[in-house]
């Protein structure tokens, strides 16, 4: 077939500029111990952060009385500090974010980790994949949600402060959110920043303001003892069933320590969360159980509550930066999360916009960006207020954490190598608590819960149908596809002629010659004097060294291959990979390079289809709205060549 001309080292040159950004690896992580802390503060912990907002209004108001009782004040307490101990601390803190995948983290990440070479091929879809991708799809319901109710329940404090605020709320709350999503696309490399110190002195005041508050009724101090949780559920198993819903609301945020996990190292999540995170919490919400055991009445709004009425106006300023910086950290990760899904061959090509030159982990989707705002300013105007809002929140992030714990398993008897019973016993331990939460979650379905599981419904149909169409058509390809050394062979019998230059052919087939370029030729009979194959392959890492990420053959005829390799996190770029190709040796002149990208026209082969006639519509819509090939992988518009094809699944 040719001489392997081997895997482009990275010793016989360096580029100025690599095609996509190099593996961050022990460079992302550098820096003192204090400011990855301080950056983790900042970036991670919005979401979980701001849930003392409405988490316990909305877990009184689940209880079904005007006014609870002490015993069921102690026990609710006790029900949210021992989640937050055994469900965030062990589980996601000390546990999950063991399971990195080369340093990222996230569902997709940790699907990658368990069966990545079976994520985008083959038309059957193992048990575990199709998990991380309803786990994924339920993420993105969650991101539809989370600004919403972020920022609705902070703006809600206005109304403590004068009744007259009540008809400002929603529109301010619109306002704020539409000039969220409106500024994506300056990346957040300047706000960052500020993200930490605003996130620390939140986490100090909700601590100071719960601290002030258990000083002048010490007897919520009572519910560290486990006991009291315990007595709650059993004197109310149905009451406490319905109360986990609420509960779970603590919680919600967690899954983002695991999805962040790359920018600042699971070490700096730990020492920041262990140090400032969680004391400030379990103050807060200990400081708000304290002023509603002294006033029952407070349940409608015990956060603002905890506050001196001189202080309510610094507070909902404080609240609505919080909320936009979880929101902002929460958007953020669909983008990434976008970006992931792609290269894993879940969703179609989107335009993808680098942020920073500095960090590959700083991008905007602008289609994923105007979907969310779309979603999240729709879920605003539907539910109108945090309480209602609260109905929708928790199923999805409940269902992803339960999947994460299911594929956590793999992980520990797999990478871990755990004995299996040791295993088994985590999965039913954490599963069971999981399982809890979601069936709570479940009694939310009709008062809002099902706005969430239909966007996640409509994704999981959406990922589904690409990737069984995309498949198809890539085995497709190559079983149209000719072998590349009687291709070499008979290259001079099928062209007349062979200008000077190079032509570049992205190709999806792996193993042969397109069918779209034989084609060509056929045609055409001419072919320019070196002919470069090129292919993009996905790799289970997030990341793929320069070292590792090109493949060269010389199949001899002045033909050859180039096969990239690229992680997860990374995204293609034409010009600048035969630039580095270049750098580290290969010989090309780059003036003298011409692109042909083949143009698919897909259509069903009636009755014979392999793909039904309604997944099929989906999928050729997807490909209609997909971001142009010469736009996703970079290629100069006044160089390329698209050639159009008929193929049939």
């Amino acid at each position: 077939m040719g001489k392997k001309i081997g895997s482009v080292n990275a010793k016989r040159g360096k580029p100025q500029r690599p095609a996509v950004a190099p593996a961050r690896g022990s460079e992302l992580h550098q820096g003192s111990p204090f400011f990855l802390a301080l950056t983790a503060v900042g970036i991670v912990f919005g979401d979980i952060g701001t849930s003392p907002l409405y988490t316990l209004a909305v877990t009184f108001a689940a209880t079904g009385q005007a006014a609870p009782t002490a015993a069921d004040v102690l026990g609710i307490i006790s029900l949210i500090l021992w989640a937050l101990l055994a469900m965030v601390s062990l589980k996601y803190v000390v546990l999950v974010l063991r399971a990195d995948n080369d340093g990222e983290g996230g569902i997709l990440a940790l699907l990658s980790l368990v069966d990545g070479e079976r994520i985008a091929n083959g038309p059957r879809i193992p048990v575990f994949v199709l998990l991380g991708i309803v786990g994924a799809a339920l993420l993105y319901g969650d991101g539809v949600i989370t600004p919403a109710i972020s920022v609705l329940s902070a703006i809600e404090g206005l109304k403590l402060v004068a009744p007259a605020f009540d008809d400002f709320i929603l529109p301010l709350t619109l306002a704020i959110l539409i000039g969220l999503f409106m500024v994506q696309h300056r990346g957040t490399a300047t706000i960052g920043r500020l993200f930490g110190p605003v996130m620390v002195v939140w986490f100090l005041v909700i601590g100071l303001l719960g601290a002030v508050n258990i000083f002048a009724a010490p007897a919520i101090l009572k519910a560290v003892n486990p006991g009291e949780a315990a007595r709650f559920v059993l004197a109310n198993p149905f009451i406490a069933f319905a109360v986990m819903g609420g509960v779970f609301l603590a919680l919600t945020g967690a899954e983002a320590l695991y999805a962040d996990m790359g920018h600042v190292g699971p070490s700096a999540i730990r020492r920041a969360w262990f140090a400032l995170v969680l004391p400030a919490l379990v103050l807060n919400y200990f400081g708000q159980g304290a002023l509603v055991l002294t006033d029952p009445k407070a349940i409608d709004s015990p956060f603002y509550k905890l506050a001196p009425e001189w202080a309510l106006i610094p507070l909902v300023l404080l609240a609505a930066l919080a909320t936009i910086i979880a929101s902002q950290a929460l958007i953020s990760g669909v983008f990434s999360l976008t970006r992931q899904a792609m290269q894993l061959g879940l969703c179609p090509r989107m335009h993808i916009v680098p942020t920073s030159s500095e960090e590959a982990g700083q991008i905007y989707v602008p289609t994923a960006n105007w979907l969310l705002m779309i979603g999240t300013l729709l879920v605003v105007v539907l539910f109108k207020t945090s309480e209602h809002l609260a109905g929708a929140y928790g199923i999805a992030v409940s269902g992803t954490m339960l999947i994460t714990t299911i594929l956590l398993y793999r992980v520990a008897i797999g990478r871990w190598r755990w004995p299996p019973a040791v295993a088994v016993a985590m999965i039913a331990v954490f599963g069971a608590v999981d399982a809890t939460f979601l069936a709570s979650n479940s009694l939310k379905i009709v008062d809002g819960g099902w706005f969430p599981i239909t966007v996640g419904t409509a994704m999981v149909a959406l990922m589904l149908c690409w990737r069984h169409g995309a498949s198809l058509v890539r085995h497709r390809l190559q079983a149209m596809s000719m072998p590349l050394a009687r291709f070499a062979a008979d290259i001079d019998k099928m062209v007349v002629v062979r200008p000077p230059g190079v032509a570049v052919w992205l190709t999806k087939v792996a193993h042969g010659i397109s069918p779209v370029l034989l084609h060509h030729v056929k045609q055409n009979h001419v072919l320019y004097e070196r002919l470069i194959l090129m292919t993009f392959v996905a790799d289970r890492r997030p990341r793929v060294p320069l070292a590792e990420r090109h493949s060269i053959k010389d199949l001899g005829h002045g033909i050859y291959r180039i096969e990239g390799r690229l992680g997860f996190m990374q995204t293609p770029d034409i010009p600048l990979t035969l630039k580095n190709c270049k750098m580290l040796g290969f010989k090309i002149d780059l003036d003298e390079v011409h692109y042909y990208i083949a143009h698919e026209i897909v259509v069903r082969a009636g009755r014979k289809s392999a793909m039904a006639a309604v997944p099929f519509a989906i999928y050729g819509f997807l490909v209609r709205i997909a971001s142009r090939a010469p736009d996703f992988f970079k290629i100069p518009h006044q160089r390329v060549l698209e050639v159009g094809y008929h193929i049939e699944i």
